[in-house]
């Protein structure tokens, strides 16, 4: 299949995944998130062992595509439903993929493209990256990536980004153990590969079961804390602060927020 938002190639048993929007800083589509899924699901049918996600260009992903942004304004209640459960679908989608995943962060992770990054079992970035879940900002709720966040750093860590949606750099993201290494641009693909070649050296069915067994001790409360969220993520676009928040975003001026 060919791709047009994302390029996939294989080497030497890694599957690399590009996401392929260097001019619009690899902000996501719906387009993009489709050829993701389908990435993945070639990959998995592959002879893979291990797989990378980055981004061309000079961003790792800035989160939605401004295009897309514009759209939610004039969605139905069931269009945002099924709009968030596809975003649910791709984040639990990297999270449960069967083989080892390695996001190398080559710059800009924002919002969704913060959820991407770390998603994956492994997350190196650049000192240079920025991170941050910055939806609270444009009258959003970070709904389906909470679930996972807090999981992964704890209910204070877990309110400080989501409640002030502020940016964080790849230095205190190692902080919190988002991020796995801070690595330097001109070694970030070659980290990754040697990481890669480390977790090939292992049984390939034992890397797939401890995986599983991992990901298996929280399925349950992922799968109802996702399905509430895709709701409280529906149910936030009918708000008139989520109207002002994408119009004030779009028009490059401070929000008025009401409340309601």
């Amino acid at each position: 299949m060919a791709y047009t938002n994302v390029q996939l190639s294989f080497d030497s048993g890694v599957a690399t995944v590009t996401l392929n929007r260097p001019d619009k800083r690899n902000a996501i589509s719906f387009a993009l998130l489709e050829e993701l899924l389908a990435v993945l699901d070639e990959v998995e049918r592959s002879s893979a062992l291990v797989v990378t996600l980055t981004g061309a260009g000079k961003a790792f992903c800035a989160g939605l595509d401004l295009n897309e942004l514009k759209n939610l304004l004039g969605k139905t209640h069931d269009e945002n439903v099924e709009d968030s459960s596809r975003m649910g679908n791709i984040f639990r989608r990297i999270y449960d993929f069967p083989l080892p995943t390695i996001a190398a962060v080559n710059g800009a992770a924002i919002a969704g493209g913060t959820g991407f990054a770390t998603m994956c079992d492994f997350t190196l970035a650049v000192p240079e990256a920025k991170f941050g879940y910055t939806e609270v900002r444009i009258g959003f709720v970070p709904a389906i990536v909470s679930s996972m966040l807090v999981w992964q750093v704890g209910h204070k860590i877990a309110r400080d980004l989501l409640l002030t949606g502020r940016l964080f750099d790849a230095a205190e993201a190692h902080r919190f153990g988002l991020v796995n290494e801070v690595v330097s641009p001109e070694r970030l693909m070659e980290r990754a590969r040697e990481l890669a070649a480390q977790l090939m050296e292992n049984s390939p069915s034992s890397v797939r079961a401890t995986k599983r067994l991992i990901n298996g001790f929280i399925a349950g409360q992922l799968d109802r804390q996702i399905s509430d969220a895709v709701q409280d993520n529906a149910r936030i676009r009918t708000t008139a602060d989520f109207r002002e928040g994408i119009s004030a975003f779009l028009e490059k001026r401070k929000p008025r927020w009401s409340g309601q």
